[in-house]
């Protein structure tokens, strides 16, 4: 059996040696050896049992999975998402749509791996190649028609999504991310490019034409199709903004649709719009999409309200400067009291973006309190002074403990205030150091409120 964790080699196993972010299987060809392992197949090197060298392992890998399992893959609709932000969002409201239209629909992202009615942790947004096909394995025993994907530019980049087809592909938006790990703003684009260089002859490539970069994926060789305020195949002609609801009407062709959606936000337009046309374009009729409208919700953390008293309380994952300034204009458009932020940034990623965020929470806040969002192993210390650096207003304070932030959020509320929650969303745990601790903001609300 091909696998690529010497820990999990037995005998007469074959070692393939992949090159990660962080660490190189070849360093582990030694250890697969002495597990059992009969051949090596990598870049480089000579050893005592069978070795193949091939010029990219991942490449020999993809290609090795696509051909073992074409039969499974033929079997599936592909959907991939990618963008900065509203993946999640987007593709799990695919993966409702679809299966509340009849269409057996399992869902891989941030969120974790979702098929039937169960879940499954999964360590990255996009999982490599072999944990992967081990889903599509699954998913393929389970009758599953349809996988949406999110897509992200790590998987690009590193070759997760090698040589895989997709039917349909979107994009959402692109702000400033991972510029730790790409370098230049260019490399993250060109790294989202590559989704729209994988789709299908006969598939279809969705584009947000409202984003700045929207015209950067509309290649020639796919058959495009946009959305967006902006004239679009799929245009936005007005909304109208609540703290429970959007309403808005589509155009679409010579028609036109009013449409109520149970979920509040003007980028949650943009990211059923998504759900709404990946439907379409397999084949479904717009009206049927539709009439499952009010079945559909947002995944847990994502605009996540908590009534309490006459005030609102909304957790949501926004972490990139363009998320918070999103939720921040939309709850701006429907308060009717004083907005209040509880808001960081993580530890050992992307500095440059920590005073633009800062900049702009207290622009849009009539006050914010600073805390920690997984430090990690950086000092809480810089992680705050980078986002306060700018700063000429004095409508904010720093608490480093996340707790002892939200109790003091919640404790300005007065009457029919908003407080804002950002950054964590759905997860449950707090990086502090190299230890990981279970903090959960929506729990850490309700007991403080109970």
């Amino acid at each position: 059996m091909l696998k690529t964790d010497s820990r999990k080699i037995t005998k007469g196993d074959t070692f393939l040696a992949l090159k990660g972010v962080v660490t190189d299987g070849h360093d582990y060809i030694e250890q697969a050896i002495l597990n059992g392992a009969s051949k090596v197949i990598c870049e480089r090197g000579s050893y005592d049992v069978e070795t193949l060298i091939v010029p990219d392992t991942r490449v020999y890998l993809a290609k090795y999975l696509k051909d073992t399992y074409k039969k499974q893959l033929d079997s599936f609709k592909f959907i991939g998402i990618t963008g900065t932000n509203g993946k999640t969002t987007s593709a799990y409201l695919i993966y409702q749509l679809l299966n509340k239209l009849g269409k057996k629909t399992a869902y891989i992202g941030t969120i974790g791996f979702y098929v039937d009615d169960t879940r499954r942790e999964l360590n990255n947004t996009t999982p490599d190649l072999m944990d992967l096909y081990d889903m599509f394995l699954d998913c393929y025993d389970k009758n599953v028609e349809v996988i949406v994907m999110e897509v992200s530019s790590h998987a690009l980049e590193l070759g997760r999504v090698l040589d895989l087809e997709f039917d349909v592909v979107a994009f959402t938006n692109l702000t400033q991310d991972h510029l730790d790990v790409h370098g230049s703003f260019e490399n993250y684009l060109m790294a989202k490019q590559k989704l729209f260089k994988m789709v299908k002859k006969d598939g279809v490539a969705i584009v947000n034409i409202d984003d700045s970069y929207g015209d950067k994926f509309l290649f020639e060789s796919n058959f495009n199709v946009t959305y967006g305020i902006k004239p679009a195949t799929y245009q936005i002609l007005d909304y109208d903004l609540k703290i429970n609801k959007t309403k808005f009407t589509l155009k679409v062709s010579n028609n036109s649709y009013d449409i109520t959606l149970p979920i509040p936000g003007k980028y949650n337009m943009y990211n059923f719009l998504v759900a709404l046309i990946s439907a379409v374009s397999l084949g479904y009729d717009i009206e049927d999409v539709l009439k499952k409208i009010d079945l559909i919700k947002t995944p847990k953390g994502r605009f996540d309200i908590i009534n309490y008293n006459s005030n609102v309380i909304v957790v949501d994952y926004a972490h990139t400067p363009d998320a918070v300034l999103n939720i921040l204009k939309s709850v701006l458009e429907y308060r009717e009291g004083k907005v209040y932020t509880i808001i960081g940034c993580g530890g050992d990623r992307d500095r440059t973006k920590r005073p633009i965020m800062g900049d702009i929470a207290t622009t849009y806040s009539d006050y914010v309190i600073f805390t920690n969002d997984n430090p990690r192993c950086e000092d809480e210390k810089q992680i705050m002074d980078d986002i306060v650096c700018n700063l000429d207003r004095n409508n904010y304070e720093i608490i480093y403990d996340r707790k002892l932030a939200i109790e003091k959020g919640i404790s300005l509320l007065k009457e029919k205030d908003i407080l804002l929650i950002l950054g964590k969303g759905h997860e449950d745990y707090q990086i502090i150091g190299k230890e990981k601790t279970h903090f959960d903001d929506k729990e850490v609300v309700l007991e403080i409120i109970k």
